[in-house]
């Protein structure tokens, strides 16, 4: 399978003089019930510090104060206020849902909705609500612009293959049936998509912790709102998180997420072109 090299970061271009925050488009995350709001604040923070140019937060009121106090940057919606929900997705360039969901029929429906809702919006669907998906076998409008980011046992419930039956050929089949872009994270991802297949050949045992995938989820939205919404703009995201994790590594036994969301900007202004 062919590699993802650090070339691919060459997409991360300098901001022109002449922006402002709507220049680097509108991200919309869903998730975080009363049990996981840090999973939602994760990938909020991620999708901030990658430089979304407006984040606006859909989740449980319990976490209201929680993400004012830890990024005044975003605006927060109470996932109850359908009306809500309905303007600020009208507006969005990309929608993340999933980080800290929950499994149950408040979030299937809110689950519901917001696939209802998708027109020019590309989707990030992740964690429990690729769960949710699979298990009720739920349809996508638009799947083209979809990207599914599973874990191996995500992508088993999505896919209906065993771990051990995850290989290249069966995980591209699969893709090119649901027609949607597949993050697979694993030691070295692997994206498929209806290109290549290619693998990541980065990251670490320092980062295999809670929320290190909500994270990348929130990288992969901030680039895909502010760069051009193609595979190589999800390639970069994935590499740059595994990169940033790798030089972390070099003197810490283990990488936080939020530590690889913190170091982001530093990154992105060294690899812009």
């Amino acid at each position: 399978m062919k590699q993802l090299t650090e070339e691919c970061l060459s997409m991360i271009r300098v901001r022109p003089k002449e922006s402002h925050k709507g220049t680097f488009g509108r991200v919309v995350l869903v998730g975080g019930n009363h049990q996981y709001g840090g999973a939602i604040i994760m990938a909020a923070e991620a999708c901030v510090r990658s430089g979304a140019g407006l984040v606006t937060v859909v989740t449980d009121p319990v976490n209201h104060t929680a993400l004012h106090a830890r990024l005044p940057e975003v605006m927060v919606v109470d996932w109850h206020n359908e009306e809500l929900i309905q303007t600020v997705l009208s507006t969005a360039d990309v929608c993340l849902i999933g980080p800290g969901l929950g499994l149950e029929q408040e979030q299937l429906e809110l689950l519901l909705f917001v696939l209802a809702q998708q027109e020019k919006q590309w989707l990030v669907i992740d964690g429990s609500a690729i769960t949710l998906l699979a298990e009720h076998g739920l349809s996508l409008r638009e799947p083209q612009q979809v990207v599914f980011t599973p874990h191996q046992k995500e992508w088993q419930r999505l896919s209906g293959l065993a771990i051990e039956n995850q290989s290249e050929l069966n995980n591209q089949k699969i893709q090119r049936s649901l027609k949607a872009a597949i993050v697979l994270k694993s030691h070295q991802t692997e994206i498929y998509s209806q290109q290549e297949p290619v693998q990541n050949p980065l990251g670490n045992p320092g980062m295999a912790t809670g929320g290190t995938g909500d994270t990348l989820a929130g990288i992969i939205s901030g680039f895909l709102a502010q760069f051009p919404k193609q595979m190589s703009t999800i390639h970069a995201a994935v590499y740059l998180h595994s990169y940033i994790g790798d030089q972390l590594a070099k003197d810490r036994y283990v990488v936080l997420p939020t530590e690889i969301s913190a170091a982001l900007p530093y990154w992105m202004w060294k690899f812009q072109k």
